[in-house]
């Protein structure tokens, strides 16, 4: 299976690292694919990436809205 290629086009947010990965949100274009919203962590060097979750705006506008109303 051939590697799959990522350009990312922009970073959001940069999470505290937390053992061998720092979280990012970035949009990512995956292959020849459309950009989407991409929350994983990378090493520092983005040599290494962990599985993460890709959001369309669409799905990444409800998040925003719905962890507007957590009280923390």
């Amino acid at each position: 299976m051939a590697d799959l290629k990522c350009e990312i086009l922009e970073t959001f947010v940069e999470l505290p690292k937390s053992g061998k990965y720092h979280k990012e949100l970035n949009l990512i274009k995956w292959g020849d694919n459309s950009p989407k919203y991409d929350l994983r962590g990378w090493s520092d060097d983005r040599s290494e990436m962990t599985k993460g979750i890709t959001l369309s705006k669409e799905e990444l506008i409800t998040l925003k809205n719905g962890l507007g109303g957590i009280e923390l």
